[in-house]
């Protein structure tokens, strides 16, 4: 009987030192998370493993991650595989299209995304992108003839518009001669021209004229000199000469004669009414996108996709070197918490850290019963 209570005692007390120690093994991995002094003695295992390595640890995983598992090849290979890239342009080609479809105003998004005034911005920086290209042409172009300036296609434009503009100068000259306004005017011309002469003249000129109506017998003949095909070719012919004088004038011209604040104002108009920049930024996203559409999904959105991610894999070592991840991984764990981790780890791993702890107790207890037969037999 004494025999075996003293096998069973030892078997007991062996599961009991071989668990104990295991799980105290397992506590002291974090535990205890500083050093423990006793006066300016620090208790040995005092702290953790973990805790204690902590630097080293970080400087591992750093090098683990950049080394090993994040490492420049790998985040080219993912950049590139098919598979990535499709996936990212149907994402892309998803968020594009929720945008593209919005009924809100350019200035709604715009205001979304923090920018403020954004029509006021971009009217002033097309004023003042259109100030700087005039003073450019003006620097280039100041003591050069217009013709230089002007590119050959608005030449030809203009001489097409002169043969329009004697028509239409002829066609106002008939209808207002044919008024009564221009006949009055005629009228007066005439008398004017009567009332001019000398006495004699003046006198010898009213005896024959009479009574009759002068601005009757001129108005005809005037409105027939002017349908007559001559009188265009001729107000052609000299609104031509005076184009071609004007054209071998020098730009500096232009800025003597209508200031260029004047110019600058009628430029800007002219490009504000043809921008149109208010209507753009209060219309709908979707009304101004809807020609565009298709070309912006399906193939803006791919062609970007795959131009972003070959830049992304060409640059993908140098941006790791800048970013420095080894270094992130690092801080990152220093400043981790150790109970935060050790609730991570153990959550892990806590059925094993227990089967650890039953191993510990059975090879005790094992080495319980060698140590009492050896007992029992030395004895």
């Amino acid at each position: 009987m004494e025999i075996l209570t003293t096998i069973v005692l030892m078997v007991v007390i062996g599961a009991i030192v071989g668990g104990v120690t295991n799980y105290l093994a397992i506590k002291m991995l974090f535990k205890p998370y500083k050093a423990i002094y006793i006066g300016k003695w620090r208790l040995p295992f005092t702290p953790g493993l973990i805790p204690k390595r902590r630097d080293e640890m970080a400087v591992q995983m750093g090098n683990l991650v950049v080394n090993h598992l994040l490492t420049a090849e790998s985040i080219k290979l993912k950049l590139m595989n098919p598979i990535f890239q499709k996936e990212i342009t149907g994402l892309v080609q998803t968020e594009l299209s929720n945008v593209l479809d919005s009924e809100k105003s350019v200035n709604h998004l715009l205001d979304k995304w923090g920018i403020s005034d954004g029509q006021k911005k971009t009217e002033s920086y097309l004023n003042d992108w259109l100030e700087r290209k005039y003073d450019e042409l003006m620097e280039t172009y100041r003591y050069q003839p217009i013709k230089n300036v002007l590119s050959p296609e608005i030449i030809a434009k203009g001489e097409e518009k002169i043969p329009v503009i004697s028509k239409m100068i002829i066609q106002k000259g008939v209808d207002y001669f044919s008024s009564d306004e221009g006949k009055m005017r005629i009228q007066r011309m005439a008398d004017d021209f009567v009332q001019g002469r000398s006495g004699m003249l003046r006198n010898m000129l009213q005896m024959f004229l009479g009574n009759v109506n002068l601005a009757e017998k001129i108005q005809p003949e005037l409105i027939k000199f002017l349908n007559n095909e001559g009188t265009e070719e001729i107000i052609t012919t000299l609104l031509m000469k005076e184009w071609h004088k004007l054209l071998e004038k020098e730009t500096s011209l232009i800025e003597e004669q209508f200031d260029k604040e004047k110019i600058m104002r009628i430029i800007k108009s002219f490009f504000n009414n043809v921008a149109s920049v208010p209507s753009v930024f209060n219309a709908s996203i979707s009304s101004l996108t809807v020609k565009f559409r298709p070309y912006l999904i399906d193939e803006l959105a791919p062609s970007s996709v795959k131009m972003l991610t070959e830049w992304a894999a060409e640059k993908v070592e140098g941006l790791m070197k800048k970013l420095k991840l080894s270094e992130i991984v690092r801080d990152q764990v220093s400043s981790f918490s150790f109970e935060r981790l050790e609730e991570m780890v153990f959550s892990i791993i806590r059925s094993e850290l227990k089967m650890i702890t039953f191993l510990g107790a059975f090879l005790g207890g094992l080495i319980g019963i060698i140590q009492g037969v050896l007992a029992v037999w030395i004895l």
